[in-house]
């Protein structure tokens, strides 16, 4: 499904003088089967992006078109019917534990694709195999979801996702509080999905996580999109302009570089593709 912002604005607020104005003319295209990261510092319009995109908020002007859907500010132009909308495009917010109400985890887990017409059994089903998917075993499934940690209830909220089997996920700080681990796990995960062709969406403020997994980053700032292109591109120039962090591996790509290394930005997306290469040339220079 492919996604496309026409000249978006959104406000926050019924009028003057509490008009915030949270986005300005977004213009942008998000590609089907893409794995997108969009960043920019706290405050800058990456939440209330990712809630147009599936009919969450209304752009105050201009439109969205996801697939077949039109979201306008546009009554006539809008599609009358957006639930459905909601199968295809899912959303797991940061703070999750507002997204789980039933009384066990399969049940949460259960609830979207029973609410889209799933029979109770195939729902289950589905439940299962995602919770099995997001690291949460059999002894997960009857538990109350309020008796997990928090990063066990993000876990929890992503399979609710999954179990719809949407075209689009969309994820708001999926990792923040994580340990390397966790966040190594989960980012496998979204990476498989965008694998097997699912348009995975990432909300993050981990430089490293777009350098190592993204085909496609947008900047943010002040409610605007400053850059939309290639995670190499972006890294390749000076950041600081846009408030981000170089990331660690580019900082040690750059060091190499300066000793005398070469290295294929396209081939690298992990310190272990780094350490290869280094490997490569040194015994190619004996």
């Amino acid at each position: 499904m492919k996604l496309k912002f026409n000249h978006v604005d959104f406000l926050y607020g019924d009028k003057a003088p509490n008009l915030f104005e949270a986005l300005h003319d977004i213009d942008c295209e998000i590609k089907e089967h893409s794995f997108t990261c969009i960043v920019g510092h706290t405050g800058c319009g990456k939440s209330t992006f990712i809630q147009q995109l599936n009919g969450l908020l209304i752009p105050t002007k201009g439109s969205v078109f996801a697939g077949d859907f039109v979201i306008s500010s546009n009554k006539k132009e809008r599609t009358k019917k957006l639930r459905p909308l909601r199968q295809k495009v899912g959303i797991v917010f940061q703070f999750s534990e507002y997204q789980l109400f039933e009384n066990t985890v399969e049940e949460d887990v259960a609830f979207g694709p029973t609410n889209f017409g799933v029979s109770k059994e195939d729902a289950l089903k589905l439940a299962h195999e995602n919770l099995l998917k997001v690291g949460l075993d059999e002894s997960f499934f009857k538990k109350s979801p309020f008796e997990l940690s928090g990063g066990e209830r993000r876990r929890v909220a992503i399979a609710g996702i999954m179990a719809m089997q949407p075209e689009v996920i969309v994820l708001d700080e999926p990792t923040v509080g994580l340990d390397p681990r966790g966040v190594k796990e989960m980012m496998s995960l979204f990476k498989n999905l965008h694998d097997q062709g699912t348009t995975i969406i990432v909300v993050t403020h981990d430089m490293n996580l777009v350098y190592g997994y993204a085909t496609d980053v947008i900047v943010m700032d002040q409610g605007k999109i400053v850059y939309q292109g290639n995670p190499h591109d972006l890294f390749d120039q000076n950041v600081d302009c846009y408030s981000l962090e170089t990331p660690l591996i580019t900082k040690l790509i750059q060091s190499l570089e300066n000793k005398g290394y070469k290295f294929d930005l396209e081939k690298i997306s992990s310190l272990d593709d780094v350490v290869k290469e280094i490997a490569k040339q040194r015994r190619a220079s004996k």
